[in-house]
């Protein structure tokens, strides 16, 4: 998924993940990919943002609910994920969870 996420009319979820890579590749990419694929199967998922430099990347995903969210979180392969984010590729990360109340869209 590339571009902006057209999600629905508000409120829903955003959950922000910035992060701060580990030198080398080790597999992060093809996983990567893997969680966005399987996230955006899962029931109450709405989009997916991403971006990434040398130094810093940011993911945001949209949910329905916090629910939603939380069954994301403690999916096997998820979790399989979180746990190599946190041995082998994140230097540091944060997670924030943010209700949507409100969003403008402008095309240009």
């Amino acid at each position: 998924m590339t571009g902006i996420a057209k999600t629905p009319e508000p409120p829903y979820y955003a959950v922000i993940f910035a992060f701060e890579r580990t030198e080398g590749e080790k597999g992060y990419g093809i996983m990567a990919d893997e969680m966005v694929e399987l996230a955006s199967a899962q029931k109450g998922f709405l989009g997916i943002e991403s971006a990434r430099d040398k130094d810093l990347g940011i993911t945001i995903s949209y949910w329905d609910s916090l629910e939603s969210i939380k069954i994301w979180k403690e999916h096997s392969a998820h979790r399989a994920a979180q746990h190599k984010g946190k041995t082998e590729w994140y230097q540091k990360f944060s997670l924030r969870v943010c209700k949507v109340e409100r969003h403008s869209f402008f095309e240009m």
